[in-house]
């Protein structure tokens, strides 16, 4: 697969934004977030693991975006599709870009949207951020939700980069036996699954958790612990690998060793639990209906948290699959089906799995695990 997009692809993405923001009465978007400014740049770098540098795109209400950017993302930005790039020789406290973006804000004309809702946050200082506010002397408003509806729906393009990473991750999974068993520490599991990520095709790994025991594990987000592999543990891994910018994010357990009939079991009704919401993930059903299908099964009960999430240029984003959530799926999501069930006192099992939701039966993204708990 190519890497990147087209420009018809980014072209389709400003389109779709413009017409909601003209619903909204909207004149800009704000937006100050990798993923933002990637949705519709391409711009993919990892240099924003550097906090010392604020950046900013600005979407006007009609025509392309245009990026008020550090100096030094300007030979890299100039690579992608945008023509209108302003910089300033940043980091620089004084006025690290406020004066550039207010000027570009008066230029292009309000009201301007800035995300503010579940899950967005605003990637400048606070002080600056009131700083832009008064010297735009423009209203400043919610997005409407424009960001998190646009990037909910993913495009063909992008569902096919998802498949693709879910694809490396199963290639990876299906060489456990080369790095795992008895005696093995999981940390060295967990350093050797990175590899195998690597060498099956992913760029990196920012997110791998799990945990290992006798009927199961304590919980789903530890980093990994220096003690061996015991004969009868079950050992979980969970990625959320990286590919031309697009995670998956699924989980498989396994024995090692062996496995006792009641980790067995737990493991075919995580399955059957799996499937049950996998059956019912179609157009029209709801976040919070795919949670029971799972919860029936598994006897999961509210406090004991989501049962899986949407997915795509983030590890987790937007819906919840919740007893509360009542977002209705459409076409072109990408969600998560992750069931749990408890095995013993502090000791559960989790599955995970990635789907993406058609006009029809949903399509699954990551390799589909069967009901038989594998064995090292």
């Amino acid at each position: 697969m190519s890497r990147g997009f087209a420009r018809s692809e980014f072209e389709a993405r400003v389109v779709r934004a413009q017409a909601r923001m003209e619903r909204a009465g909207l004149g800009a978007l704000l937006l100050t977030t990798e993923p933002e400014f990637r949705y519709f740049t391409g711009f993919l770098t990892r240099f924003w693991e550097s906090p010392s540098r604020p950046w900013f795109l600005v979407l006007p209400a009609r025509g392309r975006p245009l990026t008020v950017i550090p100096s030094i993302g300007a030979a890299l930005m100039g690579r992608t599709w945008i023509e209108d790039i302003r910089t300033w020789p940043a980091p620089a406290p004084e006025d690290d870009g406020v004066s550039l973006l207010a000027a570009c804000l008066r230029e292009v004309g309000g009201p301007v949207g800035v995300p503010s809702g579940h899950e967005s946050c605003l990637r400048m200082p606070l002080a600056d951020f009131e700083r832009v506010r008064s010297a735009a002397a423009l209203e400043f408003r919610d997005d409407a939700g424009i960001m998190a509806a646009l990037r909910a729906i993913k495009s063909d393009a992008e569902i096919a980069r998802i498949a693709c990473i879910c694809a490396i991750a199963g290639r990876a999974f299906a060489r456990m036996g080369e790095i795992a068993g008895e005696g093995v520490p999981l940390a060295r599991v967990f350093r050797d699954f990175q590899r195998l990520l690597l060498e099956e095709g992913a760029d990196f790994v920012p997110y791998l958790a799990g945990g290992a025991g006798p009927e199961g594990y304590g919980d789903v987000i530890s980093p990994a612990s220096h003690a061996p592999l015991r004969r009868g543990d079950v050992m979980m891994l969970d990625t959320g690998a990286l590919r031309d910018g697009y995670f998956c994010d699924f989980d498989r357990n396994f024995a090692i060793g062996e496995a006792s009939d009641r980790v067995r079991e737990a493991h075919a009704r995580l399955i059957e639990a799996t499937r049950a919401a996998f059956a019912m993930a179609r157009p029209g059903a709801r976040a919070c209906d795919l949670w029971r299908a799972m919860a029936d099964v598994t006897g999961a009960r509210p406090e004991d948290g989501r049962l899986g999430h949407g997915l795509g240029m983030q590890l987790t984003e937007g819906l919840s699959l919740t007893p509360w959530d009542q977002t209705v799926l459409q076409p072109g999501m990408v969600i998560t089906l992750e069931p749990g069930i408890v095995t013993g006192a502090e000791r559960m099992m989790v599955h995970e799995e990635n789907l993406v939701i058609t006009e029809g039966a949903p399509r699954a993204l990551s390799p589909l695990a069967g009901a038989d708990l594998p064995v090292i």
